[in-house]
């Protein structure tokens, strides 16, 4: 009996040491992404969706899905948040293809996620970046060539968006704006870093390289492209893990096939996708973000 309360006393501390090691690791990351996600939600919000909508009665055609999927990237919003605006731009004539290539964009990033990510290097930052940038182009691109000017998304059953930061007091929105931010993302923070410590205490890390490491580049990005699917939950949760992966041996594009795929099939954005796709274009949804997040995989590790 004595012998097993040792154990078990003595893998808690293990497992501690692992996660308040990787808490004092990201946790600045966290606050700060939280702060700039209120901050922008609060203050930048209006100034983004005007710029979409003033996106509506420019003749850019095509062309048009680069700012969208820009403002998608800058949008502070949740799927369940961003389609009831992208409904609403549509209602005012918006082209489909724009909407696909901001709404993707909005799935994939979001301010608070560029600044967590920020955790991971310089590198990976610019990957999640660039990658989520042509995911959005590459998502307009295609609604544009198979449906042109036909509808491609059913809104029928989203009203209006709902704005939450409606005090007078700007201090006191922000405060708001920043404890909601803390509500939805905090467990599933805390719980990313147990992952990490789990993953860092009892997978070794040999087993680990050879699974997702630069020698099973094409097996491992499928991999890591398949995980994301049941593992990711909150993009703040996800980091500490990412980061812990990478320090184990996981190769880049390994790690940028999850951030990839992750987001994009997230069961709450499945949920508010199936509403507005459809059966068949939401099969479609899914084979798409499943290629994509393979081939730009499978490109990092060659080129890099």
């Amino acid at each position: 009996m004595e012998l097993a309360v040792s154990v078990i006393r003595r893998e808690f501390i293990y497992l501690w040491y692992y996660f308040t090691l990787q808490l004092q690791q990201t946790f600045p990351y966290w606050v700060l992404g939280m702060g700039i996600g209120s901050l922008v939600s609060v203050l930048g919000k209006s100034r983004i969706y005007g710029l979409l909508s003033g996106l509506s009665g420019k003749k850019l055609g095509v062309l048009g899905i680069v700012p969208a999927c820009l403002l998608g990237i800058a949008s502070p919003l949740c799927m369940y948040g961003t389609i009831p605006i992208a409904a609403s731009f549509s209602r005012k004539g918006m082209r489909h293809d724009w909407l696909a290539a901001f709404m993707m964009a909005s799935i994939l990033l979001n301010p608070q996620l560029i600044v967590y990510s920020a955790a991971l290097g310089n590198f990976m930052l610019g990957v999640r970046v660039v990658s989520c940038f042509l995911c959005g182009i590459a998502a307009g691109l295609l609604v544009f060539l198979f449906y042109g000017d036909r509808p491609f998304f059913n809104f029928t059953s989203f009203d209006e968006p709902k704005n939450r930061d409606t005090d007078p007091n700007l201090l006191i929105r922000l405060i708001k704006n920043f404890g909601r931010n803390v509500k939805a993302t905090g467990p599933w923070f805390l719980f990313g870093i147990l992952l990490s410590a789990l993953f860092q205490r009892y997978v070794p890390s040999d087993a680990f390289v050879s699974l997702f490491g630069e020698s099973n580049e094409g097996f491992g990005v499928l991999m890591a492209a398949t995980i994301g699917v049941p593992l990711y939950a909150c993009g703040g949760g996800t980091i500490p893990l990412l980061q812990q992966w990478l320090w184990e041996g996981m190769s880049r594009g390994s790690a940028a096939a999850f951030m990839l795929t992750g987001p994009s099939t997230k069961i709450t954005n499945l949920g508010a996708l199936k509403i507005v796709l459809g059966a068949r274009r939401f099969a479609a949804y899914l084979l798409f973000v499943m290629a994509f997040s393979f081939f730009t995989g499978i490109a990092l590790d060659l080129l890099f």
